[in-house]
């Protein structure tokens, strides 16, 4: 499958890392030379996307003037000056008008490879396929899933460790009708009264039942959130493996 269009959301300060985001968005913190944002767009290019959209709000004229050094992809910001008052359902609400082809959704906090997006392309074979890792054991935190196969049956951070097989890295796929049913479902979630107050993936949750909703497994591979400190250190190891690789 070929996806040439990717929106990040970015619209978040990240406050739980503390003062290393009070004047920066989470996506500008530099890891082994460049930025979070810069190592998504990378694996992205490097995977046959040719446009980034990037979601901003906290400082978004950061993220602008980074965007704005990219030569080498159509890359652009869509600002949500709502990004304070509501959480990422209201973000994707906001880019409804981003949906209208096939694309690929990845948070804004999440470092992957390459390699990573290109066995999400490969596997994607539903109109919304959602990426997912396998360990041990998950967390409190942990965006849990649940799947028959490799169709997802339910996913959100209070699923059961009886339900709980996998969990999602942050990334996903949407191809032929995957576009409209996400973004009749966001609008849809958005016009009752805790619209505001939900995570996107909660409208993942609500279409598991059509069955068109897939996953594609990445055990084995590499990636790492930034969302608490102890990432930070986490990710610098990990991107300067990789920096090390490449060089």
């Amino acid at each position: 499958m070929i996806i040439k269009r990717a929106i990040i959301l970015a619209a978040g300060q990240g406050s739980r890392l503390g003062p290393i985001t009070a004047d920066q968005p989470k996506c500008l913190i530099p890891f082994a030379g460049k930025t979070l944002l810069d190592w998504q767009i990378d694996a992205l290019v490097a995977a046959g996307v040719g446009e980034v959209v990037v979601a901003t709000g906290f400082r978004t004229e950061k993220v602008e003037a980074q965007l704005a050094k990219r030569t080498d992809v159509r890359a652009r910001a869509v600002f949500n000056p709502f990004y304070h008052v509501a959480d990422n359902l209201g973000t994707c609400w906001m880019m409804r008008g981003e949906m209208t082809e096939d694309f690929i959704i990845i948070n804004g906090d999440t470092i992957v490879s390459a390699e990573i997006v290109k066995r999400l392309l490969a596997g994607a074979k539903r109109p919304i396929t959602v990426t997912i890792d396998e360990k041990d054991d998950y967390d409190s935190d942990d965006m849990k899933v649940e799947r028959h196969g490799d169709c997802l049956v339910a996913i959100g951070k209070t699923l059961s460790p009886e339900q709980t097989d996998a969990e999602s890295i942050g990334m996903l796929a949407f191809q032929g009708e995957g576009p409209q049913m996400f973004s009749d479902q966001i609008d849809a979630m958005m016009r009752t009264a805790a619209g505001t107050k939900n995570w996107y993936l909660k409208a993942i949750d609500a279409l598991a039942p059509t069955g068109k909703v897939g996953t594609v497994s990445i055990k084995g591979l590499e990636w790492q959130e930034v969302d608490f400190p102890p990432d930070l250190e986490a990710a610098t190891a990990m991107t300067e493996r990789w920096a090390g690789q490449r060089d």
